[in-house]
């Protein structure tokens, strides 16, 4: 908590000039003036976790799957330009909040593709969740577009790039998604990859268990 503005001292009542013989004065002194000044506020998402990837890589789509979210889906690039925010309910009354973060392209570091709008909102996210398009839908690869990623939120923060993270590999029910996950397995090997398709349900529930022990809390 902080104060932008003080008000000013407040200034003497009528009570204070009261008399034997004039009980309900009206006279008063003003108050003193307060501070003043325009402000540029900045609203960053408060999340547990964030789903971090490029347009497409299906982020909002899992993120409907996971919560009571609703984000907008559709199979064209930025369909979201705000991030959303949806609860992920666990046993033992515990949850975490999951943000959808807006699609990073190359150079989202130097604020192309308003990175610099969209990346502000994972510094807030305690867990990192990348999601990739194993299928390689749209000629994209795999392996380079997670490298590509990873690259661009060390050059924005390099603390922010030593938080915890882990590979979601989505898309597991198209065709070319098991040779990729190969590959991709073989070049991140110490690195934990979950295999899962958002649109099937394939492999949300092990997610939901990662994101249970690495981000559950009990609510406020």
């Amino acid at each position: 908590r902080f104060v932008l503005c003080r008000g000013g001292a407040g200034g003497l009542g009528n009570q204070n000039f009261a008399t034997p013989t004039n009980r309900a004065p009206i006279e008063n002194t003003p108050a003193e003036k307060g501070e003043f000044g325009w402000f540029y506020l900045e609203l960053r998402q408060i999340a547990d976790a964030g789903l971090v990837g490029y347009p497409n890589a299906g982020k909002s789509t899992l993120l409907g799957a996971l919560s009571n979210a609703h984000p907008k889906v559709a199979s064209y690039p930025f369909t979201t330009l705000q991030p959303h925010v949806g609860v992920v309910e666990f046993p033992g009354y515990l949850r975490a909040t999951v943000a959808d973060i807006p699609g990073l392209i190359e150079g989202a570091h130097r604020n192309v593709g308003l990175g610099h709008e969209f990346l502000r909102h994972v510094t807030r996210c305690r867990l990192l969740l990348f999601v990739v398009d194993t299928a390689g839908v749209d000629g994209r690869d795999p392996i380079s577009d997670l490298q590509s990623l990873r690259t661009e939120i060390k050059l924005y923060d390099e603390e922010l790039s030593r938080r915890p993270w882990i590979i979601v590999a989505n898309k597991m029910d198209l065709p070319e998604s098991q040779e990729n996950f190969a590959h991709l397995q073989q070049r991140f090997s110490r690195q934990e990859i979950l295999p899962i398709s958002a649109d099937t349900g394939l492999g949300l529930d092990q997610l939901r268990e990662r994101l249970c022990e690495l981000a559950g809390r009990r609510p406020d």
